[in-house]
């Protein structure tokens, strides 16, 4: 045998990762100058005279102990801002799931029931465009304590979405699969199993995915307003009052990730439920 035979054949090089992100590049690059734009202007502007809002320079440097000590814990209040995010999260899940659960009820209720539909349609329409804001007073008068009042006002405004997509799934179940369903005999939960469901699904993901951002804009509004909770909302009021308007920026950079992240599990989570043709 030969050296050149007893010499290992070289290992190839494995192309797959360099591809992998070849191919998110057409995606990567757009945004990411799109944020450069926006945050050179934003530094330009603030550069100016008379400009009151710091620029990302300035934020970076008053605010460098939130960024790289988020998980910081003095009690009360005084937490990092990942206890804050942690907080609302807590609370948005709580609420967000409640809403959930009763829309996606009254919504196939409604949605069966022409009766039920015409009685309580006009009442659902007039709550729905209450602003969160409007929930707040309403819910402390009527609770008497912060939390359960905040977790009243994310449940309040999450709930319409769910709700009236569910209901409009319903309606639009195509009128086969009823002929189908009378001719097979199907029971009611057989029905509801294997037609009703499954029909209204599209409908019913488009309600959660709306619903989650609305609850997350919800329970920001009401963090504001109560004062001595532990939460991202609360954290930007304070930091206003204290005129630190730096931690007023950062922390809407961390509600606005939190947020894209959620709708991008709602979305995850409807690819993994629904069936390829019904996407």
């Amino acid at each position: 045998m030969t050296l050149a035979q007893k010499r290992p054949a070289s290992p190839k090089f494995d192309n797959s990762f360099v591809s992998q992100i070849q191919k998110q590049i057409p995606n990567i690059v757009p945004p990411a100058v799109a944020i450069a734009i926006f945050l050179t202007l934003w530094q330009l502007f603030a550069w100016t005279p008379g400009a009151t809002l710091p620029g990302p320079i300035q934020v970076v440097q008053d605010t460098w102990v939130l960024i790289f000590w988020p998980f910081y814990d003095k009690g009360g209040i005084d937490k990092g801002l990942f206890w804050q995010i942690l907080a609302s999260l807590q609370r948005v899940a709580i609420s967000y799931s409640l809403a959930a659960v009763v829309g996606i009820g009254l919504g196939i209720l409604i949605g069966v029931n022409k009766t039920m539909s015409k009685a309580l349609d006009p009442l659902f329409q007039l709550l729905r465009t209450v602003p969160p804001l409007a929930w707040v007073p309403i819910s402390l008068a009527a609770l008497r304590q912060n939390e359960p009042a905040a977790l009243f006002v994310i449940f309040i405004t999450a709930i319409w979405p769910i709700l009236l997509n569910t209901a409009v799934g319903v309606n639009q179940i195509p009128q086969d699969y009823n002929n189908v369903a009378k001719v097979l005999q199907l029971s009611r939960k057989e029905y509801f199993i294997n037609i009703l469901i499954p029909a209204a699904l599209p409908y019913i993901f488009t309600g959660l995915r709306i619903a989650i951002g609305l609850a997350w804009l919800a329970i920001i509004a009401a963090e504001i307003v109560m004062s001595g909770i532990v939460g991202i909302g609360f954290f930007i009021w304070d930091a206003y009052q204290n005129n630190n308007v730096s931690e007023v920026i950062l922390a809407l950079v961390y509600i606005g990730v939190v947020g894209l992240l959620l709708d991008k599990f709602m979305v995850w989570l409807q690819n993994l439920i629904l069936p390829a043709e019904q996407k």
